[in-house]
Formats: C-alpha cells, structure tokens, sequence
C-alpha cells in the first residue's frame, strides 16, 4: 500500500522503549505507517511541520514542553490531526486540559495493541475515545467540555424510561468508570450479568460503546 494510502502517524515519547514499541505494534498494521518520532516537545513540533501526519500520539510528559501545549499548538497548525494524548496515569485536570484542547483520545501506556490500533483508526475519522477510567473526569469540568446539567435524574429517567432500575443503577457505575467486573462486585451479581447490563444499555441509548454511554448519561443530567 503506498503510504499516502495510509494512517501517517508521530509518536511523541522521551522514552525509546516506548517509541519502539508503539511503532512495532502500529507498524503491523497495513493500513498504517510511522512517519516520525519525538523523544521532546521541540523535535515533536518540528517534525510534525515537516510531515504529512494524520494522528500525533503525545506522551504529556515530554520535559522541555507540556504534552497538552503540544497538543494545542498541533491542532492549531493543522485542526484535522487525531490527537491521541499519552500518559502514565489518570490525572482528572490532564484529562480535561487535553480534551480542552483538542485531544481526540486519552489513553494510558498499559493499553493493549489491538485497542490502539482501534483507536487509531477512529481518531483518523474523527471520533473520540477515552479510557474508562478518564470518564468520571469529564464529570467535574466546569468550563464548557460538558454542558452543566439542563436536567435532574427524574428528567433523565423520564426520557429513557426503557432503561430497567438495574441497568440505571449498572449506568451510574459505568458514569463512575468501572469494569464490569467491578460492577458485578458493587452489584453482587455475576461478570457475565453485569456485562449484559451493559450491552443493553448501549442499545437502549443509541451510542457505540460504553464511553458513550457514560458521557451522555453525563451530558443529560444524570449524575
């Protein structure tokens, strides 16, 4: 596949185990090539002015310059780049900066290959992805990410009131940005139950996944 064809992609890490590692695994990929690599937020900029990119993974912490004005600066030179920021732990306010700012994904370095690669692909046509465990962040932004409630949970209810009270209760909890497994624990009832829940809910809510689950329920009034 000639690589105009193909997701063109810049790491930003300062550590190189990171940076080979996510080429190794980005690389396998046909529909995907790794253009350029940063080890600081100088060379991330520069480089990324010097080539074609279409998704910019940015650890946030990079030394000489904050991964999330990296963030800003890539998308105010070029505002159709996925941006997927990098990190080593979920910080509530680095979660609102980078989405603030422009961030298509927030992920953490232990995710799996096949889950990047997935988020690769979606961050290249535009959609959003966050960990599970960065969602309950977008509950405390107060500057604009997400609307202040325009509704109580009795409203939120009332408009989907096909959800049963089990799967409200199970919704709250993935709103709080727990497993399934978690919320099995916290509802005493089976993983497999639990993930049934969850499933349900996506459909009855019309959304793809439960991160989108989560932020609507968040977007309208439910906690």
């Amino acid at each position: 596949m000639d690589v105009n064809n193909k997701i063109k992609i810049m790491i930003a890490d300062d550590h190189k185990l990171i940076r080979v590692g996510l080429k190794n695994s980005l690389e396998k990929n046909p529909d995907m090539v790794v253009l350029s690599e940063a080890e600081n937020g100088k060379e991330a900029l520069s480089k990324f002015k010097s080539h074609n990119i279409d998704v910019a993974i940015v650890d946030l912490v990079l030394g000489d310059i904050s991964g999330v004005e990296i963030i800003r600066q890539i998308l105010e030179y070029k505002p159709e780049t996925g941006v997927i920021a990098l990190s080593s732990q979920i910080k509530d306010q680095d979660v609102i900066n980078c989405v603030q700012n422009g961030a298509l994904a927030f992920v953490l370095k232990d995710i799996s290959g096949d889950i990047l690669n997935m988020i690769v692909r979606s961050v290249y046509h535009g959609a959003m992805w966050l960990d599970r465990r960065a969602v309950s962040a977008l509950k405390y932004a107060k500057s604009g990410l997400i609307p202040q409630k325009i509704s109580s949970r009795a409203s939120f209810r009332a408009r989907h009131n096909n959800l049963t009270e089990r799967e409200y209760e199970v919704l709250k909890l993935v709103v709080d940005g727990k497993s399934n497994q978690e919320i099995a624990n916290e509802l005493n009832i089976s993983e497999h139950t639990s993930k049934a829940h969850v499933c349900s809910i996506i459909q009855k809510l019309v959304v793809d996944d439960r991160t989108q689950a989560a932020v609507k329920a968040v977007k309208e009034g439910l906690v």
